[in-house]
């Protein structure tokens, strides 16, 4: 199971010191739920909370007010039932590939034959066992990302959480990635909320968008197509298609007490 929920959740930070000391609100009373083996994705303008809203249900925040729920066990920091992929991969450097994936699982306490093999099958669901001795700098963006991805689900979390993670590629890149993601969703059935500002992303890969503004949930859109999604290209010329990329767009674009 991989239910996910954000209850009621505030997140305010305090901007400025002494007289000139005021509150921020990243977050608003927002509540949504993620239901066990769909993706949701998280779309709106650059500061309306949702990067805060993932590293809330992450466990690297904590919320001022509300909490997160995990299959019904409240959040508290972070935990091996969610694994997170950042906008840049945000690998060690000085490790291999198959080392930067053994590492959360030698956290867990895995050893030996099968801390290599566990390792081994993520970096092939990634489509990297070949590159399984080559350093960071040795890899191109995308397979930069596809370590991080291989990282976050070897731990076998049961949320997968993206923040962006294809924002900085090429576009080329960019929607291979988007075509493996849904092939690996649909090989392990995780759970994935993605963070994106990209309404053509958001349709493409959601079974339902969550569109969020100044910090509130604004509308929640149901993206009624049909998986597998590979045709890409005749996905998004199709109508259906363009009536809900429109739908979100107008979320996006409507007075906050317009949308309902």
């Amino acid at each position: 199971m991989g239910e996910v929920s954000l209850v009621d959740v505030t997140k305010r930070f305090t901007s400025g010191v002494g007289a000139a000391a005021h509150t921020v609100f990243a977050l608003k009373r927002v509540s949504f739920t993620i239901r066990d083996g769909e993706i949701a994705v998280l779309i709106g303008p650059s500061g309306c909370g949702k990067t805060t809203a993932l590293r809330v249900a992450m466990g690297l925040e904590q919320a001022s007010h509300g909490h997160v729920m995990v299959d019904g066990r409240e959040v508290h920091g972070c935990g091996y039932d969610r694994g997170m992929v950042f906008q840049h991969a945000e690998l060690l450097p000085w490790l291999t590939a198959l080392q930067n994936v053994q590492f959360g699982l030698e956290m867990k306490g895995m050893r030996g034959a099968e801390l290599h093999d566990t390792a081994m099958r993520y970096l092939d669901l990634v489509g990297l066992k070949d590159s399984w001795n080559r350093r960071p700098y040795q890899l191109s963006g995308g397979m930069r990302q596809r370590v991080g991805i291989a990282r976050a689900l070897a731990i076998d979390p049961k949320v997968l959480l993206m923040d962006e993670p294809f924002g900085a590629l090429d576009a080329q890149t960019r929607e291979s990635l988007q075509i493996e993601l849904l092939d690996i969703q649909a090989r392990t059935g995780k759970t994935i909320l993605f963070v994106t500002h990209d309404l053509d992303e958001a349709v493409l890969l959601a079974d339902r968008v969550v569109v969020m503004r100044d910090g509130e949930l604004q509308e929640i859109v149901d993206v009624a197509l049909p998986r597998p999604r590979g045709d890409i290209g005749r996905l998004r010329s199709s109508p259906a298609f363009g009536e809900i990329r429109y739908r979100i767009w107008k979320a996006l674009h409507q007075a906050p007490d317009v949308v309902h």
